[in-house]
């Protein structure tokens, strides 16, 4: 327990939860990283913390979570196939921890999903490498909410988003 005595709620403005970023690429890295037991204590999940570093939203902080262990082989095998793609964008292909994966730029694909519970939350649906252009330089991510352009067998999908 914790003294809070001389504290008055009424002397200061609560806290506010900021509305989800829009939808877009953005440029992040992985600042934290947790493994954590699931809600029926059946698996474990690996909590990303990612940080958008540029932009309008510089500095936001969004979640992304990995069910590494699960009872559903599916699900497992998406997890991998994400960290697959988060461990090629930042060029750590066989990490032994995940602090291995902190503070490397990539590219994050970020969509805003409704919750009814919570209302809209922001979720990351890929990753994938910063693209360099001419002299070594990276194109800035930005919300986009582009996509790829189309095939002649219909719509594209870029390799790094997952459905």
């Amino acid at each position: 327990m914790a003294n809070l005595s001389g504290f008055d709620a009424n002397q200061v403005e609560p806290n506010s939860v900021p509305p989800p970023i829009p939808a877009g690429d953005y440029e992040v890295i992985i600042v934290e990283s947790e493994m954590k037991p699931n809600s029926k204590n059946s698996g474990h999940f690996l909590q990303l913390e990612l940080q958008v570093l540029n932009g309008p939203h510089q500095n936001r902080k969004i979640k992304d979570f990995l069910n590494l262990d699960n009872p559903n082989d599916q699900t497992v095998q998406i997890a991998k196939g994400t960290l697959s793609a988060i461990c090629r964008a930042v060029g750590v292909h066989t990490p032994n921890d995940s602090a291995e994966l902190h503070n490397k730029p990539l590219v994050a694909k970020v969509v805003v999903e409704k919750n009814e519970q919570r209302g809209p939350q922001n979720k990351i649906k890929g990753y994938r490498k910063r693209e360099p252009i001419g002299g070594g330089t990276t194109v800035p991510a930005t919300p986009s909410g582009g996509a790829p352009a189309p095939t002649a067998n219909g719509p594209a999908k870029a390799p790094w988003m997952r459905s």
